[in-house]
């Protein structure tokens, strides 16, 4: 769990951080919203083309080899964009970045599902979910912090920050490689006796009624409800992504120092730390999935769409961007406690995959729709609020798709 969590620290920091970095090279390389906007989104585009193939290749060669490659290459990609000049490059080494960490968030919930009974899955997969939000917290003082080293070993502020982020996650690859068990059997640390109790426990709660509808990859495909997820999903990354990438240009607009909007963007992930322990902790005790979903995709649809109708003022803007945070992120510690319940073992990897990668386009729109908005009406707030619609959607769509689940345990 905490080599889990620290990755999914490290990985947040490096897909987020050109959020702060934009602050500066948007006029040293003469980008506009709409530029950043399409090589922000075109992460998600490599991570949609990669992600089920890295999960069932983590199904195959184990999580070790997988974390491994994943977490040394996103680190080298992210030092790279250093040497980024122009439009063309910036939306390649996006591109790269997301094809490089593609496979690392579901071979997490995989890897989760090898080792951990269903009844503490939701906490552990909230606590994981809490590294996005950790990040939030760590980075983004971090990052305000380096650009304002701009000069220092010759480089910009911007080129600072992509350097000393990137580098950890090369440091994390190496260290999983001779750290990491992929599954209980190999692990030195465990007796006979727990693994076999882990093995019997986890055997016990593989699907009974629902693996006959999911019992191969093309079953998967074939089933309605795993596109309804898909298309849920796809609308929450939308909606964090909107947070994530946009919070420091929206306080930039108050005509604030790098620094002190490095710390008030700190704020809305704290808040999504307290939103998703409660959240998923109510959840997992009431053995209740739906209705906690909905009312935390309602917060957050409802904290972007009013970020333009609110009076004008960073304390306004504060709170609804940390109500908006942290609906989309208790949400997603719900959401991925489902999948690993419904699927069978013979279509985790395919389905999670399936699902998580088909969701990653809503990170791929959510910054082109924001982008194009802005420089369409000269402001971010119509972007947002076509966010915030498919976030309501997005609930709509999981309320049906558990309906058809009703008879498994991640819809009671």
């Amino acid at each position: 769990m905490p080599i889990a969590v620290v990755g999914y620290i490290v990985a947040q920091i490096d897909r987020g951080n050109v959020a702060f970095a934009k602050l500066q090279f948007m006029s040293d390389l003469a980008f506009n919203e709409a530029i950043f906007g399409l090589g922000a989104g075109l992460f998600f585009v490599g991570y949609f083309l990669f992600e089920v193939p890295s999960n069932l290749l983590l199904a195959r060669i184990g999580a070790r080899l997988t974390f491994s490659r994943i977490m040394i290459l996103w680190g080298a990609i992210s030092v790279g964009m250093v040497f980024v000049t122009t439009p063309t490059q910036f939306y390649v080494m996006r591109f790269l970045l997301g094809a490089a960490e593609a496979g690392f968030f579901p071979g997490v919930i995989l890897y989760f599902s090898f080792w951990l009974p269903g009844e503490i899955r939701g906490r552990a997969t909230s606590f994981f979910a809490m590294g996005a939000s950790i990040a939030g917290v760590i980075g983004s003082p971090l990052s305000g912090w380096l650009l304002s080293l701009n000069g220092m070993l010759g480089l910009r502020g911007w080129q600072i920050i992509f350097v000393f982020e990137g580098m950890p996650a090369v440091l994390l690859g190496i260290f999983c490689f001779f750290y990491i068990d992929d599954k209980p059997e190999s692990a030195k640390w465990l007796t006979p006796a727990e693994k076999d109790m882990l093995k019997m426990r986890l055997q016990s709660e593989q699907p009974s009624a629902t693996a006959r509808q999911s019992n191969s990859f093309a079953d998967a495909l074939r089933d309605p409800a795993v596109y309804l997820l898909a298309l849920a999903y796809l609308s929450i990354l939308a909606g964090t992504q909107a947070v994530s990438l946009w919070t420091p240009t929206l306080l930039k607009y108050y005509g604030l120092a790098s620094t002190t909007i490095g710390f008030l963007a700190a704020v809305p992930p704290l808040v999504a730390i307290v939103s998703v322990f409660f959240v998923a902790r109510s959840s997992d005790r009431r053995r209740e999935r739906r209705w906690h979903f909905v009312a935390s995709m309602v917060a957050a649809a409802a904290g972007l769409a009013l970020i333009g109708a609110v009076p004008t003022g960073v304390g306004p803007t504060m709170a609804l961007l940390s109500v908006a945070s942290a609906g989309a992120w208790a949400a997603v510690a719900v959401f991925w406690t489902i999948p690993p319940a419904y699927l069978s073992s013979t279509s985790k990897a395919f389905g999670i995959g399936f699902i998580s990668s088909a969701g990653a386009i809503g990170g791929f729109v959510s910054p082109v729709i924001i982008g194009w908005a802005s420089e369409l009406t000269g402001s971010l707030f119509g972007g947002l609020a076509v966010i915030g619609a498919m976030l309501a959607i997005s609930a709509l769509c999981l309320i049906a798709g558990l309906r058809r689940m009703s008879t498994t345990s991640a819809a009671r």
